[in-house]
């Protein structure tokens, strides 16, 4: 098997490198490549990559992510995660490859509390969900055989992420504010790759069990329960902090303004996901504690 992998220098793309290798012969791409053209910026390019490296599964790792900007810079953003994939999709068909591709919780509104389900109506609220929901739309009409995977609140040891902010603040303050009225699941990027590269295998054997799929750690906690966590982790191995778990105070969305709306309900129900590929996935406060005794 050849797996064309865009995007390799994110921290799911880091991850990736690492699950698909055994999978078969890994071609992985970022936007600099000089070889081989893999820069989302300049779409036209990509369906040549595709042709030349004539892959078995594309992975598409690459994405404009950064919320706020976006609504500054839609063009970009929809060029980067919604264009650019649309063009390897269709690439991806000609070739007979299977398309594997991420989207995110913020294609829907974020209302209510229940998990929302794979067949629930999308509402996106901002520039960046609304590029993603297109991304994903691209994908599902120009290559059939695909895998796409909503997730929400991802980190990785590698790279920023919000932990390392609240270990930091900690150290520097006494006192922390951390929204508790936005909802999900602190998603690791290791835990994305593993079981991308499970879902990959399975649906090589069994087109059957292409489509959409929602991939997120196991239950559920505010930006507020998450800070605390980390903290109370970080005291456990012996990091001293000004700021304490108790200092933590819990404050609602509107107390930090930001030009991107954010979803107050990010809860993804994974029950077709760990039906469909036999899965138990394990909670986030397993992935948090292990990327914590990592980085301290």
């Amino acid at each position: 098997m050849k797996i064309l992998l865009f995007g390799k220098g994110g921290q799911v793309g880091w991850e990736l490198q690492r699950s698909l290798a055994p999978l078969g012969e890994l071609v992985a791409l970022d936007f600099d490549s000089t070889d081989l053209r893999a820069d989302f910026s300049r779409p036209d390019q990509l369906a040549g990559t595709v042709a030349a490296v004539r892959p078995d599964v594309i992975v598409n790792a690459a994405a404009h992510t950064a919320v706020d900007k976006a609504e500054s810079e839609p063009e970009l953003a929809r060029t980067l995660n919604a264009t650019a994939p649309r063009v390897v999709a269709e690439a991806a068909r000609q070739v007979g490859a299977l398309m594997v591709h991420y989207s995110t919780d913020y294609v829907f509104d974020g209302s209510g509390s229940r998990p929302w389900t794979e067949d629930d109506p999308t509402g996106p609220l901002s520039v960046y969900g609304a590029t993603k929901l297109e991304g994903e739309q691209g994908v599902q009409q120009h290559c059939p055989l695909h895998l796409i995977f909503r997730t929400s609140w991802v980190y990785a040891a590698r790279g920023g992420n919000f932990a390392k902010t609240m270990l930091r603040l900690a150290s520097e303050r006494e006192k922390l504010t951390v929204i508790d009225d936005q909802h999900g699941a602190p998603t690791g990027a290791e835990l994305l790759a593993d079981v991308t590269a499970i879902a990959i295998r399975e649906t090589m054997r069994d087109a059957g069990k292409a489509g959409l799929y929602h991939l997120v750690a196991g239950g559920e906690t505010s930006w507020h329960g998450y800070a605390r966590f980390v903290l109370e982790q970080a005291r456990a191995l012996g990091v001293e902090l000004k700021a304490g778990p108790d200092a933590v105070e819990p404050v609602p969305t509107s107390a930090f303004p930001t030009p991107a709306q954010r979803p107050h309900n990010s809860r993804l129900s994974t029950v077709r996901l760990q039906d469909t590929f036999g899965l138990v996935l394990p909670h986030w406060q397993t992935g948090v504690a292990r990327m914590l005794r990592e980085i301290l």
